[in-house]
């Protein structure tokens, strides 16, 4: 039984502006700056309205690009033999972190009841996981992640 996985925890950012929202803000923004740029035509300032067609198209792009970065999620597994980290996204995958569990130590770091840090350890290096996460979230991570690692050592002894 040495292949069973005691976590395969996946962590997805937070995205609070949902597609439907999205399409409402952009909606909005477009037809604020339309206005806009209607007042000022009419005032003879012919030179606002490309500059408020780029603030939609700059609005545009910031979105887009946060939601490509919110469809890259951090998974992390632990086996009996090995821990490992990986970030993925619907076109690649990429390993960060990969230890024997035996030697890997988990490293909290609190600021009162706030878990404000979670990483990795082995020989001098470390990763940090789980910063997607509000703190909360991350403090019970560490404390799923902890279990895990200490289940799989508990097998190979």
């Amino acid at each position: 039984m040495i292949g069973q996985t005691y976590m395969d925890a996946v962590i997805t950012p937070h995205r609070s502006l949902s597609e439907r929202g999205f399409i409402v803000l952009i909606s909005v923004v477009t037809l604020a700056n339309c206005c806009s740029a209607a007042v000022f035509v009419h005032m003879g300032a012919v030179f606002v309205p490309p500059f408020l067609g780029i603030d939609v198209v700059a609005v545009l792009v910031a979105f887009l690009v946060s939601y490509r970065a919110g469809r890259q999620v951090e998974r992390v597994t632990i086996t009996a033999r090995e821990v490992v980290v990986t970030y993925e996204a619907p076109n690649w995958s990429r390993v960060v972190w990969e230890s024997p569990t035996a030697f890997t130590r988990v490293s909290v770091e609190r600021e009162e009841d706030r878990t404000v840090g979670l990483r990795l350890r082995l020989s001098g290096k470390e990763v940090a996981v789980a910063q997607a996460l509000s703190p909360r979230e991350r403090g019970e991570f560490a404390k799923a992640l902890e279990q895990a690692i200490w289940e799989a050592r508990r097998e190979r002894g």
